[in-house]
Protein backbone atom coordinates (compact mmCIF):
# COMPACT_ATOMS: atom_id res chain seq x y z
CA UNK A 1 0.00 0.00 0.00
CA UNK A 2 2.05 3.23 -1.61
CA UNK A 3 0.53 6.12 -0.49
CA UNK A 4 3.18 8.41 -2.15
CA UNK A 5 2.18 6.45 -5.04
CA UNK A 6 -1.31 6.55 -5.17
CA UNK A 7 -0.83 10.37 -4.01
CA UNK A 8 1.21 10.90 -7.83
CA UNK A 9 -1.79 9.01 -9.63
CA UNK A 10 -4.55 11.28 -7.13
CA UNK A 11 -2.28 14.66 -9.02
CA UNK A 12 -2.55 12.98 -12.35
CA UNK A 13 -6.52 12.36 -11.99
CA UNK A 14 -7.04 16.01 -11.21
CA UNK A 15 -5.40 17.19 -14.58
CA UNK A 16 -9.29 16.46 -15.77
CA UNK A 17 -10.34 19.14 -13.43
CA UNK A 18 -9.96 22.83 -13.38
CA UNK A 19 -7.50 23.45 -10.32
CA UNK A 20 -8.42 27.54 -10.68
CA UNK A 21 -11.79 26.75 -9.82
CA UNK A 22 -12.61 27.82 -6.27
CA UNK A 23 -14.80 24.51 -5.66
CA UNK A 24 -12.44 22.50 -7.18
CA UNK A 25 -9.77 23.86 -5.01
CA UNK A 26 -11.69 23.20 -2.63
CA UNK A 27 -12.29 19.78 -2.88
CA UNK A 28 -8.30 19.20 -3.36
CA UNK A 29 -7.24 20.50 -0.14
CA UNK A 30 -10.07 19.17 1.80
CA UNK A 31 -8.86 15.68 0.16
CA UNK A 32 -5.27 16.22 1.46
CA UNK A 33 -6.68 17.54 4.92
CA UNK A 34 -8.99 14.34 5.86
CA UNK A 35 -6.08 12.22 4.43
CA UNK A 36 -4.17 13.85 7.02
CA UNK A 37 -6.88 13.35 9.56
CA UNK A 38 -7.59 9.95 9.22
CA UNK A 39 -3.95 9.25 10.21
CA UNK A 40 -3.94 11.57 13.20
CA UNK A 41 -7.09 9.41 14.56
CA UNK A 42 -6.18 6.32 13.82
CA UNK A 43 -2.52 7.22 15.27
CA UNK A 44 -4.30 8.48 18.33
CA UNK A 45 -6.56 4.81 18.50
CA UNK A 46 -3.21 3.08 18.47
CA UNK A 47 -4.61 0.94 15.42
CA UNK A 48 -1.62 -1.12 13.27
CA UNK A 49 0.62 0.63 10.78
CA UNK A 50 -1.60 -1.24 8.20
CA UNK A 51 -4.54 0.48 8.99
CA UNK A 52 -3.09 3.75 9.61
CA UNK A 53 -2.31 4.00 5.86
CA UNK A 54 -5.17 2.09 4.81
CA UNK A 55 -7.45 4.96 6.78
CA UNK A 56 -4.93 7.56 4.57
CA UNK A 57 -5.84 6.16 1.03
CA UNK A 58 -9.76 5.89 2.41
CA UNK A 59 -9.17 9.70 2.59
CA UNK A 60 -7.42 10.15 0.10
CA UNK A 61 -10.12 8.90 -2.60
CA UNK A 62 -13.34 9.68 -0.18
CA UNK A 63 -14.36 12.27 -2.48
CA UNK A 64 -13.18 11.84 -6.06
CA UNK A 65 -16.19 11.97 -7.31
CA UNK A 66 -17.25 15.17 -6.14
CA UNK A 67 -14.68 16.28 -9.24
CA UNK A 68 -16.95 15.51 -11.44
CA UNK A 69 -20.31 16.94 -9.87
CA UNK A 70 -18.29 20.12 -9.39
CA UNK A 71 -17.67 19.85 -13.02
CA UNK A 72 -21.27 19.11 -14.40
CA UNK A 73 -23.18 20.70 -12.09
CA UNK A 74 -20.69 23.59 -10.09
CA UNK A 75 -22.56 22.49 -6.91
CA UNK A 76 -21.86 20.42 -4.06
CA UNK A 77 -25.87 19.84 -3.49
CA UNK A 78 -26.47 16.32 -2.35
CA UNK A 79 -29.74 16.48 -5.17
CA UNK A 80 -27.51 16.83 -8.08
CA UNK A 81 -25.43 13.87 -7.64
CA UNK A 82 -25.24 11.40 -5.08
CA UNK A 83 -21.09 12.12 -4.68
CA UNK A 84 -20.55 9.25 -2.84
CA UNK A 85 -22.12 6.44 -5.02
CA UNK A 86 -20.57 7.58 -7.84
CA UNK A 87 -16.95 7.14 -6.27
CA UNK A 88 -17.93 3.82 -6.04
CA UNK A 89 -18.72 3.37 -9.45
CA UNK A 90 -15.78 4.80 -10.85
CA UNK A 91 -13.33 3.34 -8.38
CA UNK A 92 -14.91 -0.04 -9.00
CA UNK A 93 -17.14 -0.58 -11.67
CA UNK A 94 -14.96 1.37 -13.68
CA UNK A 95 -11.55 0.65 -12.44
CA UNK A 96 -10.28 3.03 -10.91
CA UNK A 97 -8.68 1.84 -8.08
CA UNK A 98 -6.38 -0.15 -9.34
CA UNK A 99 -4.74 3.10 -10.64
CA UNK A 100 -3.92 4.11 -6.72
CA UNK A 101 -3.76 0.46 -5.23
CA UNK A 102 -2.45 -2.32 -7.21
CA UNK A 103 -3.54 -5.13 -4.87
CA UNK A 104 -7.25 -6.10 -4.47
CA UNK A 105 -6.94 -7.14 -0.45
CA UNK A 106 -8.86 -4.36 0.91
CA UNK A 107 -11.28 -3.70 -2.00
CA UNK A 108 -14.14 -4.50 0.30
CA UNK A 109 -13.06 -2.61 3.40
CA UNK A 110 -12.45 0.34 0.62
CA UNK A 111 -15.92 0.53 -0.96
CA UNK A 112 -17.97 -0.01 2.08
CA UNK A 113 -16.08 3.02 3.65
CA UNK A 114 -16.54 5.51 0.75
CA UNK A 115 -19.98 3.97 0.05
CA UNK A 116 -21.35 5.40 3.44
CA UNK A 117 -19.05 8.35 4.12
CA UNK A 118 -21.72 10.47 3.70
CA UNK A 119 -24.60 8.64 4.19
CA UNK A 120 -27.17 10.92 7.02
CA UNK A 121 -26.63 7.52 9.03
CA UNK A 122 -23.98 4.91 9.34
CA UNK A 123 -26.17 1.65 8.54
CA UNK A 124 -25.12 -1.63 6.91
CA UNK A 125 -22.01 -2.47 7.48
CA UNK A 126 -21.43 -5.62 9.47
CA UNK A 127 -18.26 -6.13 8.85
CA UNK A 128 -16.06 -5.29 12.11
CA UNK A 129 -13.19 -3.88 10.18
CA UNK A 130 -15.03 -2.08 7.77
CA UNK A 131 -17.39 -0.24 9.81
CA UNK A 132 -14.19 0.67 11.94
CA UNK A 133 -12.64 2.42 8.69
CA UNK A 134 -16.53 3.73 7.87
CA UNK A 135 -16.28 5.21 11.58
CA UNK A 136 -12.80 7.05 10.86
CA UNK A 137 -13.40 8.37 7.41
CA UNK A 138 -16.65 10.02 8.79
CA UNK A 139 -14.94 11.35 11.21
CA UNK A 140 -12.29 12.68 9.43
CA UNK A 141 -14.35 13.85 7.01
CA UNK A 142 -16.18 15.75 9.65
CA UNK A 143 -12.75 16.96 10.90
CA UNK A 144 -11.44 18.64 8.33
CA UNK A 145 -15.16 20.10 7.48
CA UNK A 146 -14.02 22.09 10.66
CA UNK A 147 -11.26 23.80 9.12
CA UNK A 148 -13.25 24.45 5.84
CA UNK A 149 -15.69 26.39 7.49
CA UNK A 150 -13.09 28.75 9.07
CA UNK A 151 -10.49 29.05 6.16
CA UNK A 152 -12.57 29.23 3.14
CA UNK A 153 -14.80 31.89 1.75
CA UNK A 154 -18.53 31.25 3.16
CA UNK A 155 -19.61 32.53 -0.23
CA UNK A 156 -17.65 29.47 -2.13
CA UNK A 157 -19.00 27.24 0.72
CA UNK A 158 -22.43 28.03 1.16
CA UNK A 159 -23.24 30.92 -1.93
CA UNK A 160 -23.94 33.49 0.22
CA UNK A 161 -21.53 35.99 1.94
CA UNK A 162 -21.28 36.23 5.97
CA UNK A 163 -23.84 39.32 6.16
CA UNK A 164 -26.43 37.55 4.27
CA UNK A 165 -25.88 33.78 5.76
CA UNK A 166 -25.93 36.64 9.68
CA UNK A 167 -29.06 38.47 8.61
CA UNK A 168 -31.21 35.15 8.01
CA UNK A 169 -33.25 33.39 10.65
CA UNK A 170 -33.00 29.35 10.79
CA UNK A 171 -36.27 27.76 10.20
CA UNK A 172 -38.02 25.93 12.82
CA UNK A 173 -37.81 22.18 11.73
CA UNK A 174 -33.91 22.65 11.45
CA UNK A 175 -33.68 24.40 14.48
CA UNK A 176 -35.83 21.23 16.14
CA UNK A 177 -33.25 18.85 15.37
CA UNK A 178 -30.38 20.08 16.59
CA UNK A 179 -32.28 20.91 19.90
CA UNK A 180 -32.70 16.92 19.68
CA UNK A 181 -29.07 16.62 19.35
CA UNK A 182 -29.41 15.07 15.75
CA UNK A 183 -27.37 15.29 12.54
CA UNK A 184 -29.97 17.98 10.14
CA UNK A 185 -31.48 16.15 7.27
CA UNK A 186 -30.15 18.20 3.97
CA UNK A 187 -34.06 18.23 2.42
CA UNK A 188 -35.16 20.37 5.46
CA UNK A 189 -32.75 23.32 5.47
CA UNK A 190 -34.22 26.50 3.45
CA UNK A 191 -32.41 28.99 4.46
CA UNK A 192 -28.55 29.94 4.56
CA UNK A 193 -28.57 30.19 8.10
CA UNK A 194 -30.23 26.19 8.10
CA UNK A 195 -27.09 25.19 6.34
CA UNK A 196 -24.50 27.01 8.93
CA UNK A 197 -26.62 24.83 11.68
CA UNK A 198 -26.06 21.90 10.39
CA UNK A 199 -22.31 21.95 9.72
CA UNK A 200 -22.36 22.27 13.66
CA UNK A 201 -24.86 19.61 14.19
CA UNK A 202 -21.89 17.18 12.30
CA UNK A 203 -20.33 17.27 16.30
CA UNK A 204 -23.37 15.00 17.02
CA UNK A 205 -22.57 12.31 14.90
CA UNK A 206 -18.80 11.71 16.51
CA UNK A 207 -17.74 8.24 16.60
CA UNK A 208 -14.53 8.66 18.49
CA UNK A 209 -13.03 10.50 21.48
CA UNK A 210 -9.52 10.76 19.80
CA UNK A 211 -11.98 12.97 17.28
CA UNK A 212 -13.67 14.92 19.90
CA UNK A 213 -10.34 15.62 21.37
CA UNK A 214 -8.96 16.85 18.37
CA UNK A 215 -12.32 19.48 18.17
CA UNK A 216 -11.70 20.38 21.94
CA UNK A 217 -8.31 21.38 21.06
CA UNK A 218 -8.52 23.44 18.14
CA UNK A 219 -11.71 24.70 19.65
CA UNK A 220 -13.49 24.43 16.51
CA UNK A 221 -17.05 24.78 17.95
CA UNK A 222 -16.05 28.56 19.19
CA UNK A 223 -14.47 29.18 15.82
CA UNK A 224 -17.03 28.21 13.41
CA UNK A 225 -19.81 29.84 15.57
CA UNK A 226 -18.05 33.10 15.60
CA UNK A 227 -17.23 32.93 11.90
CA UNK A 228 -20.60 34.96 11.40
CA UNK A 229 -21.41 37.88 12.71
CA UNK A 230 -25.72 36.97 13.61
CA UNK A 231 -27.42 40.24 12.69
CA UNK A 232 -30.59 38.90 13.37
CA UNK A 233 -31.84 39.13 17.24
CA UNK A 234 -33.70 36.21 17.16
CA UNK A 235 -30.92 34.46 15.44
CA UNK A 236 -28.72 35.64 17.34
CA UNK A 237 -29.72 33.76 20.25
CA UNK A 238 -30.39 31.18 19.42
CA UNK A 239 -26.85 31.02 18.14
CA UNK A 240 -25.56 31.27 21.74
CA UNK A 241 -28.25 28.34 23.32
CA UNK A 242 -26.11 26.11 20.33
CA UNK A 243 -23.16 27.51 22.14
CA UNK A 244 -23.90 26.34 25.54
CA UNK A 245 -25.51 23.17 24.23
CA UNK A 246 -22.23 22.20 22.15
CA UNK A 247 -19.72 22.93 24.45
CA UNK A 248 -21.78 20.81 27.25
CA UNK A 249 -22.32 17.84 24.36
CA UNK A 250 -17.88 17.89 23.65
CA UNK A 251 -17.18 18.36 26.98
CA UNK A 252 -15.54 22.18 26.39
CA UNK A 253 -15.25 24.98 29.07
CA UNK A 254 -16.84 28.33 27.30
Amino acid sequence: MDLQYAKQQFERYLDNYDRADDKVRLKIAHTYGVTECSRQIAERMGLSEEDCRLAQLIGLLHDIGRFEQIKRFDSFEPDVMDHAAFGVQILFEEGLLRRFIKKDDWDGIIRAAIAKHSDFKLEGITDERALLHAKIIRDADKLDNCRVKIADAVETIIGATEEQVGGEEISPEVMEQFMKKESILSSTRKTKMDYWLSYLAYFFDINFNETLDIIREKRYVQRIIDRISYTNPKTARQMEEVRKMLALYIGEEL
